[in-house]
């Protein structure tokens, strides 16, 4: 068994996507949720699936990196995904997951990334340059922020009467299709095989 670490900094619907596709697996658990956001409404979505959730603050993220890797100790998680997560992670976790972290980004990187590059600033960004699509990026994690090795990616139009909003509904329609079933492959390729 395969157990998931999901990191969220606020609502969690990318998080609660990925809990349902794999909720009932019997190679893969989602079994830890962890929110530098005390008040992150990915929280209760974990509690509703009955899924441990903690929340470390960002202060202890970067000041004790070592409350975090002995949660996922713990919790004996082999893989790490994060969802709509804000921080960098500690160079510490990064080591002890090689290749055991990704992320997504609503955008196609390298354009549009980096820090600050979140939500709807993205999509503003990518309206306001003309650009004619956008996308995801789902790519592993280093020590900056959307610089790791792009795993896959995800295009849509970008029409000339979209806005943030309805660009981003189209972004998360590519999030909750592809998302979990990435994550499903690299597991199989990387760790069950």
């Amino acid at each position: 068994m395969v157990r998931i670490a999901i990191f969220a900094s606020g609502n969690g619907s990318n998080a609660e996507n990925i809990i349902n596709y794999f909720k009932d697996s019997s190679a893969i658990k989602c079994e830890l949720i962890i929110s530098n956001k005390e008040n992150a409404y990915v929280l209760e979505r974990a509690s509703k699936h009955k899924i441990s959730a903690r929340h470390v603050s960002g202060k202890e993220f970067r000041e004790n990196p070592k409350k975090v890797s002995d949660l996922l100790v713990q919790h004996n998680i082999d893989f790490i995904v994060l969802a709509g997560f804000m921080l960098l992670l500690p160079e510490k976790i990064i080591r002890n997951y090689p290749d055991r972290i990704v992320n997504i980004h609503p955008a196609l990187l390298p354009s549009y990334g980096g820090k600050g590059m979140y939500g709807m600033n993205v999509h503003r960004a990518v309206i306001n340059a003309g650009e004619t699509q956008s996308g995801i990026s789902i790519h592993y994690v280093n020590e900056k922020y959307d610089e790791g090795r792009i795993i896959f990616q995800a295009a849509c139009p970008v029409d000339k009467n979209d806005t943030p909003d309805t660009l981003a509904e189209k972004i998360h329609h590519l999030e909750y299709k592809h998302y979990p079933a990435v994550i499903e492959q690299i597991i199989h390729e990387n760790i069950l095989k």
